[in-house]
């Protein structure tokens, strides 16, 4: 099964489309989000083609195949007009010995970390900034943001397949790669 993983779209319904687009062209089964769906939050600039309508119908379009966490812009009444769950704080997956905790950031991160175990993942979105570091016993990944990148990164999602996991620009360039 191949994952498409995409954290803060932030309601830019230009970078939602390009994010799709790369979606289909990736042939991924799923579309797992890190939160951060809508609402662009009082800390950010709107983003390019701010439309938070459009990316609900694009979103909706596709409900079977996406799996969202609750972001720290993520509310209740964004709840009421999509139509898949996207209020959980984390979503668990086992591979092999390890566990990949999937996040938003703003409660669990590398400074507040769940309980993992040797070799586990934390993986999340919030900063904007696209990681992968071993840090002590875990690894930390982050696909940076779909819409507002920061730290001069490059709008862009991961890809999560067998045992690779990759970095890559809406454009699909491949930009970094972890080992499971």
């Amino acid at each position: 099964m191949k994952w498409m993983i995409a954290s803060d779209i932030h309601g830019s319904a230009h970078y939602c489309r390009e994010l799709l687009s790369a979606y289909e062209r990736e042939g991924a089964d799923r579309l797992l989000l890190l939160g951060d769906i809508l609402y662009h939050g009082p800390r950010n600039d709107l983003p390019k083609g701010y439309a938070p309508k459009e990316v609900i119908a694009m979103l909706n379009g596709m409900k079977e195949s996406i799996l969202c966490v609750r972001g720290n812009c993520d509310t209740e009444v964004d709840q009421m007009v999509l139509e898949f769950p996207i209020l959980a704080d984390y979503a668990i997956f086992a591979t092999g010995d390890r566990m990949i905790f999937a996040t938003h950031g703003h409660h669990f991160n590398t400074a507040s970390l769940p309980p993992l175990h040797k070799g586990d993942i934390l993986l999340h979105g919030h900063t904007h900034v696209p990681k992968c570091e071993e840090l002590g016993d875990y690894v930390y990944m982050n696909p940076g943001s779909v819409s507002i990148p920061k730290e001069n990164s490059a709008h862009g999602y991961m890809t999560w397949e067998g045992d690779t996991m990759q970095w890559k620009t809406l454009t699909g360039e491949v930009y970094m790669e972890y080992q499971l």
